[in-house]
């Protein structure tokens, strides 16, 4: 397994991934707008995205997003997508994946990395927590979508 930061050229090879994690989210397929996407993110330097490969195709993917913490004065990231293809989960490929993310903020002299999941969620909590994450209880998380 290899896992290397994506470049903008090499989206077309994760795109038919990034569809079908959205569809695990219940969206529609779209993979020309998930290349659009994708492209984006990286043209604008909105996003870092990371693949983890094998027999040189893509078999999983995560997505951070750059923020900052004022109080900390620091750069920080939002790890906002994290999947691995249904063939080939079990075989510890999302843990590198996280593992290449925090060595990456780590470069980055980022504060931290923060993440959300399902309540429900508890495969994902369990990764997370065997990772070294841990959860937050003494803040609540707002949203307001329109």
């Amino acid at each position: 397994m290899i896992i290397e930061r994506l470049a903008v050229e090499d989206v077309d090879a994760v795109a038919d991934l990034f569809d079908a994690y959205r569809k695990f989210y219940h969206q529609p397929s779209d993979i020309p707008a998930a290349k659009q996407f994708l492209k984006a993110r990286l043209l604008n330097e909105d996003s870092i995205l990371f693949v983890a490969k094998m027999d040189h195709q893509c078999v999983g993917f995560t997505q951070l997003y750059p923020t900052f913490s004022s109080v900390a004065m620091k750069r920080a990231f939002i790890l906002n997508d994290l999947y691995v293809a249904e063939d080939y989960r079990r075989h510890g490929i999302a843990e590198k994946l996280m593992e290449q993310a925090f060595q990456f903020a780590k470069q980055h002299d980022a504060r931290s990395i923060a993440l959300e999941t399902g309540a429900l969620n508890t495969k994902a909590q369990a990764l997370y927590e065997k990772v070294g994450m841990e959860v937050e209880t003494d803040v609540k998380h707002y949203i307001y979508y329109w």
